[in-house]
């Protein structure tokens, strides 16, 4: 069974993090306190290589590989996990093949190519796509690197809360996107080990939350379809280490619908000048949502990536 990185696992994942990823800007935007009439701070984890907070997890775990491990890894990804596992073995020089589902957004599958990977699409959806990659991992013996089931991909993630807390310890409440559950994770382990009182709440689309009726309910849940053009939270299913973490960790989770989604990436690109996808930009209406909750409290959110495509961004804008 797999155990839950501690904060003392962040701090030791952080020199791996930092010779890829810099400090990323914690910014308050005049637009989007007029708009939302909230104390936001937006943590800019689009800046990142690969436009994504999951970098942080990618270099973290591959540069912990044993040396048989580096004969090669497989993941699954709908991209930004997959770019960060790309761009952290390119620099690794680890062999890397990683599954994309079919119709998979192409602006992520070029970017994982250019990084060097071996790209397979298959699959109608995320899911179908990592069952692909087990049976691969076991014809060609490589390391299945999971995309939330994997104790360094969290920790390196939780790198980002610790830079949260140190700028602004004071935080009261943390909004971030749920797919797989790493980034709330780190910002729930980070927040219980510094023994902060901030409320970290996830956000989910309509459309794809498996995990917030299992969070909310008895029992875990499958979902049939994840029908959600917010690629990053598209998934059917929980997984096991992220939701132990998140089952006792998580304070609140909230569900947006498509046109709040599309929404949020509008409202990212007129109050803050940024282009953020789907999950990137959930955060940000999540708390325009939740505004009456609240108010007078320092709210972060945070924008996890800015890997939209351009047919997507397209249409919505045109919609709005």
């Amino acid at each position: 069974m797999l155990e839950a990185p501690t904060l003392a696992d962040v701090y030791a994942a952080r020199p791996r993090v930092t010779r890829v990823v810099r400090s990323t800007p914690l910014m308050r935007h005049p637009l989007l306190t007029r708009e939302t009439g909230l104390d936001i701070l937006v943590k800019h984890e689009n800046h990142n290589p690969t436009g994504a907070f999951k970098v942080r997890g990618g270099v973290n775990l591959i540069g912990s590989l044993t040396a048989a491990e580096r004969r090669g890894v497989v993941t699954a990804t709908t991209g930004n996990h997959g770019q960060s596992i790309a761009l952290a073995c390119a620099r690794e020089g680890v062999p890397c093949t990683i599954v994309t589902p079919l119709d998979n957004n192409p602006e992520k599958n070029a970017a994982m190519r250019a990084y060097g990977a071996d790209l397979i699409e298959f699959g109608r959806d995320f899911d179908e796509a990592r069952e692909r990659v087990e049976q691969i991992q076991h014809e060609r013996g490589l390391r299945y690197v999971h995309s939330a089931d994997e104790p360094l991909l969290i920790a390196g993630v939780a790198t980002y809360a610790l830079e949260i807390f140190e700028e602004e310890p004071d935080t009261d409440v943390i909004l971030v996107a749920i797919g797989g559950g790493s980034g709330a994770c780190g910002c729930s382990i980070v927040r219980t080990g510094l023994g902060s009182r901030a409320k970290v709440i996830g956000v989910q689309a309509e459309r794809a939350d498996a995990f917030a009726r299992s969070w909310k309910g008895r029992s875990r849940v499958v979902g049939e379809k994840c029908d959600t053009f917010a690629e990053g939270m598209a998934t059917r299913v929980t997984f096991d280490l992220p939701f132990g973490i998140l089952r006792t960790e998580l304070d609140d989770v909230v569900t947006l619908s498509e046109d709040e989604l599309a929404e949020g990436v509008r409202l990212a690109l007129r109050a803050t000048h940024n282009l953020a996808e789907g999950a990137g930009a959930a955060s940000l209406v999540a708390a325009s949502k939740l505004r009456d909750r609240l108010a007078g409290k320092k709210v972060v959110c945070v924008m996890s990536g800015g890997n939209i495509d351009r047919a997507t961004l397209t249409r919505i804008l045109t919609a709005a």
